[in-house]
């Protein structure tokens, strides 16, 4: 867990009032940018995996939408002034649906084609689509 992101929302004037237990917010906004940032290393990787390229083109797709997915979805949870509860919703639940469609396809290429960089991206796809689903279980609403 990120020491600044738990620092930011723990001095958030507006912290009282989120929808959200704080330590499982800031879990998922970290889980959220990780992804981000794996999912994008991830599709640069399998553009360098020139032999299997043609087969890789769904993956690479995959991996661009979640991470930007999982990046909007790490800012929109960062905001905790006045925010609406069925667009936290359904940016959570769009977060779970990307993270499952990467995290399925890397973890098939990781096991079929034994790169090991899509095992990395299927793991943080797992993590953040399982902090998503915790903050979904616990929605204050």
């Amino acid at each position: 867990m990120s020491q600044a992101t738990q620092a930011m929302l723990a001095t958030h004037p507006q912290r009282e009032s989120a929808a959200f237990n704080m330590q499982a917010l800031t879990a998922c906004i970290d889980a959220c940018f990780e992804c981000a940032q794996v999912c994008t290393s991830c599709a640069d990787a399998c553009l360098g995996e020139r032999e299997h390229l043609m087969h890789l083109v769904h993956c690479i797709r995959l991996n661009l939408d979640c991470a930007d997915v999982c990046g909007t979805t790490g800012r929109v949870l960062s905001r905790l002034t006045q925010p609406d509860q069925n667009v936290l919703r359904t940016q959570l639940q769009a977060c779970v649906a990307a993270c499952r469609a990467c995290g399925d396809e890397c973890e098939r290429h990781a096991r079929e084609m034994n790169m090991e960089h899509c095992r990395i991206c299927a793991e943080s796809c797992r993590r953040c689509q399982q902090a998503c689903q915790q903050l979904l279980g616990g929605m204050n609403v």
